[in-house]
């Protein structure tokens, strides 16, 4: 090879570099774009909070995806692409972007399909919309769908409203336990497996189910034949049906508190809007 220096380079490999370069910058954009998934779907807002400078962080309840968190850009100088849609429990047709392996997705555009504020508000409906957010925040785990309780949440939003919150509420609590796997089996004796069906119960808020009279629990607490079978027409009836009946707040007190006490148990904490709720 006669002639040809050792460090010299062939005519033209540095416009092969160049396109080689260039190619791979232009596969890194391809790939950019890729990662980004476009995604749209029903939601419900949960939680809402201020994130940097002008941008919300905000907790959706999606139907397809479950609980999911994103960033609302700018939300909190502009109202033109959220508007009123950022209340909480605002049911929204939802336009979002998200990365593989990001906690945080991009929030684009809400469309209002139902919200709370179309109609009147007092503080025990604010309350009560408060505890069902409150529920659904501690008690999904994120990036789990659950259609069922997507389903549960929106039918008792439309019966929650101003001089009749009890029922929903009760109702809501009570399917939210049955739903997780929480809720006791209430016909019988978890002790001596008495047949307790049509009669008076115990049950205590630090142990699983409930029992007889005589296998009671210290600190237990009654909930009477009534209350019982009050659930048990909850749990064959939709929450329409019953909203039709008369429900004022002593109706099924106990039984309400049995069904809280039984979240909180679970969640390992106190219900905050469910002790709001409880001072009406």
């Amino acid at each position: 090879m006669v002639g040809l220096k050792p460090h010299a380079n062939p005519k033209g490999w540095n416009d092969v570099a160049f396109s080689l370069q260039r190619l791979v910058g232009l596969n890194s954009t391809f790939i950019r774009k890729v990662e980004m998934v476009q995604r749209q779907g029903e939601a419900i807002v949960l939680r809402v909070w201020p994130f940097q400078e002008a941008d919300l962080l905000v907790s959706l309840f999606t139907r397809e995806q479950g609980r999911v968190k994103g960033v609302a850009r700018h939300a909190m100088r502009s109202r033109r692409r959220f508007g009123g849609a950022l209340e909480p429990m605002t049911h929204v047709r939802a336009t979002y972007a998200e990365r593989p392996r990001q906690e945080l997705v991009r929030l684009d555009a809400f469309e209002i399909l139902s919200s709370p504020l179309s109609r009147p508000i007092d503080y025990a409906r604010t309350a009560a919309l408060q505890m069902v957010a409150e529920v659904l925040e501690e008690a999904l785990p994120e990036q789990a769908p659950e259609d069922a309780v997507f389903r549960l949440a929106l039918a008792v939003l439309e019966e929650i409203q101003v001089g009749r919150v009890w029922m929903p509420v009760t109702y809501f609590a009570l399917w939210m336990n049955r739903l997780m796997g929480w809720m006791p089996e209430l016909g019988h004796c978890v002790v001596c497996g008495l047949d307790l069906r049509g009669g008076t119960v115990w049950y205590s808020a630090t142990s699983d189910g409930v029992t007889c009279e005589d296998d009671r629990r210290n600190g237990s607490v009654v909930l009477s034949a009534a209350s019982v079978g009050e659930a048990v027409r909850i749990f064959r009836g939709t929450v329409g049906e019953l909203a039709k009946e008369a429900w004022p707040k002593e109706r099924g007190v106990d039984l309400r508190r049995f069904a809280v006490e039984t979240l909180e148990r679970h969640l390992e904490r106190r219900l905050v809007s469910a002790r709001a709720l409880g001072r009406v």
